[in-house]
């Protein structure tokens, strides 16, 4: 069943106010055009997955491809890219956010890419990293 319920947002600044105000970590996809999309395909169109992110995360697209974004934009994705160690595409962080002051800090909970078989492997997996024992 596919799902098409599910909200990014593409803007990290809304993600932020959203993941403070919410009290969630950020979900924050880094794709760009012409990656694998199995992730998206198996994992993001699911109704597992739907369901799942509602109630634990705030979803975050950043396309490091996309021609529409403003150079700042695009400027402050490949920092975000670089601060969370990403080096493959398509993949996903999960980081906590705080605001102080105006400031905004970022903790990277870790890192989670396409695995197969699955999205209950991938929520099983994704649970460990933001909820860890």
């Amino acid at each position: 069943m596919i799902s098409q319920n599910i909200i990014w947002k593409t803007d990290i600044n809304d993600a932020v106010t959203a993941s403070a105000e919410k009290r969630k970590p950020l979900l924050i996809f880094f794709t760009a055009q012409g990656v694998n999309s199995q992730l998206q395909n198996e994992i993001f169109a699911t109704r597992d997955f739907e369901e799942w992110s509602r109630k634990n995360v705030i979803l975050v697209k950043l396309d490091l491809s996309d021609p529409s974004a403003s150079d700042a934009v695009k400027e402050q994705n490949l920092m975000l890219k670089n601060a969370f160690g990403i080096e493959d595409i398509p993949q996903v962080c999960f980081s906590e956010v705080t605001v102080r002051k105006g400031k905004t800090s970022f903790n990277k909970l870790g890192l989670i890419a396409y695995k197969a078989p699955g999205v209950k492997n991938w929520i099983s997996e994704s649970n460990s990293i933001i909820n860890p024992e």
